[in-house]
């Protein structure tokens, strides 16, 4: 079948409005929101936008009858290159599947489809007074099944839990184009857990084209503090302070001063500009507590040197502050052309040490880091800052990446909290997994998908999806000595 055959199946299955085949369509199809150099591009044969999960079942069955790749993707704002169809083949965008389907107040659940933006589902249901926990940076933009797909994460995860804590059922498409639900409203049900190990899978293993999903009351009282601090080891310690004293905020956020010179001019949000970094600590529940508990925070943070200490009880006052945080990588753009937004985790104790590591490597490449992070449980985003149309600057990036990675897994971190490791870090996968682990993992790939047609050339390092265990032992001595297949 030529492509133009092709583009005829798939209009006769979608409709001619529901299929993009046209270079100048196909090319913001290339890109997900990954920096140029970290993940190749590629252009799809064709793009589909269905609109039932009976369409998504029959493109699927085309793609295996024609023996094409199938790329399920979101809002296009994921940051390792899960949603780039590396393979060619087609890209299917889910982003007209976005009705809320029911809100149960009683069993505290919500029936949506992938396309649903994260955001706008909290506002659909706080009238009922629920929200959806899971608040990544971009909610704003971003759906339910990317970030289902990615088990996108957020400020609030640390009392909260990422989206896998927050997902009970899921309706998918498996690879040979049968739907099948797993999972049920309840916990405990027996049985393989076939929805944890769907979320997080990254599109891999099945297409989600609706999910039940866990709503969380909207707390009584709610609480946002900003500490800011002379410099960022001072504030790291009061952090570690904070969780040690058996406190569970709600958030716990750390900026630095880079990042405060780029957020507070444009959103004035009320950021000290000469702090070192602040900490912005969200807590909620009853009055009384959320009361005891600042008094018990702000003590704490005086302890560790804080240098001005607010309590925001408004609405708008808490809004504003949050303002600054969430807008912090669009602000960016008041510092460099580009950056690179990194994802790593380190245990809370090892913060100071390894932001100490990350100011060595801003020095040694002369590359400007600003550091924004959900400093409760450790996921840092080191945001490096370029302008890639200077010759050598996106080689200096990659490069410097590559010591902070090595870092965050040496103090016992993890690759990535919540972006995910798509094509982007799928060669540093054999600094964290033996070969063993790598081939449990194609083992469960390929139980769903034995012609790895799903979302190929994702998180498994190049050439070992079949689970060769020589092959991957051999990569990690490779990369033992600095080598780093991509």
């Amino acid at each position: 079948m030529n492509r133009s055959e092709l583009v005829r199946e798939l209009e006769r299955i979608v409709g001619a409005a529901g299929v993009l085949s046209e270079p100048a369509d196909l090319l913001v199809y290339e890109y997900d929101g990954s920096v140029d150099g970290a993940v190749e591009t590629a252009s799809p044969s064709a793009v589909v936008l269905p609109t039932t999960t009976a369409q998504v079942a029959a493109v699927v069955k085309l793609a295996n009858k024609v023996q094409l790749p199938v790329v399920p993707r979101g809002a296009g704002t994921g940051l390792s290159g899960g949603a780039v169809a590396q393979a060619g083949g087609i890209i299917l965008a889910l982003t007209r599947m976005d009705a809320v389907l029911d809100v149960d107040p009683i069993d505290r659940t919500a029936l949506v489809e992938p396309g649903v933006i994260n955001l706008e589902l909290s506002e659909f249901t706080r009238g009922n007074g629920f929200f959806f926990a899971p608040d990544p940076s971009s909610q704003k933009a971003c759906t339910i099944g990317g970030n289902v797909a990615e088990n996108s994460g957020g400020p609030h995860c640390l009392k909260y839990g990422v989206t896998t804590n927050h997902v009970l059922a899921l309706e998918i498409v498996l690879p040979d184009g049968s739907v099948v639900w797993t999972g049920n409203s309840g916990d405990g049900a027996p049985g393989y857990d076939l929805t944890a190990a769907l979320v997080g899978s990254e599109g891999m293993l099945g297409i989600v084209t609706k999910a039940l999903v866990r709503l969380t009351p909207v707390p009584p009282v709610t609480s946002v503090m900003l500490a800011a601090f002379p410099e960022m080891d001072a504030a790291s310690h009061a952090v570690t302070s904070i969780i040690g004293a058996g406190i569970l905020p709600a958030a716990l956020e750390m900026m630095d001063n880079l990042t405060i010179q780029a957020v507070e001019p444009a959103y004035h949000a009320g950021y000290p500009m000469d702090a070192g970094a602040v900490l912005l600590i969200e807590l909620d529940g009853a009055a009384a507590e959320v009361e005891e508990t600042s008094a018990e925070i702000e003590r704490l943070c005086l302890e560790h040197g804080s240098t001005l200490f607010k309590n925001a009880t408004e609405a708008a006052e808490r809004e504003l502050l949050w303002k600054g945080r969430k807008m912090a990588l669009a602000a960016m753009g008041r510092l460099a052309p580009n950056y690179y937004l990194h994802d790593t985790v380190v245990p809370r104790t090892k913060l100071p040490p390894t932001l100490a590591r990350v100011h060595e490597i801003s020095e040694e490449y002369d590359l400007p880091i600003a550091n924004v992070f959900h400093a409760g449980d450790g996921n840092l985003h080191p945001l490096m800052l370029f302008d890639r149309r200077r010759v050598g600057d996106v080689e200096r990036v990659l490069e410097a990446s590559h010591h902070l990675i090595e870092h965050c897994v040496s103090v016992g971190g993890a690759l990535s909290g919540e972006h995910g490791i798509g094509s982007e870090k799928r060669g540093y996968m054999t600094l964290v997994y033996t070969g063993e682990d790598l081939a449990a993992m194609a083992g469960v790939k390929r139980a769903f998908d034995a012609e790895l047609r799903f979302n190929p050339e994702k998180m498994f390092p190049k050439g070992y999806v079949c689970g060769e265990v020589r092959g991957l032992r051999a990569q990690a001595a490779m990369q033992k000595h600095g080598i780093y297949p991509m």
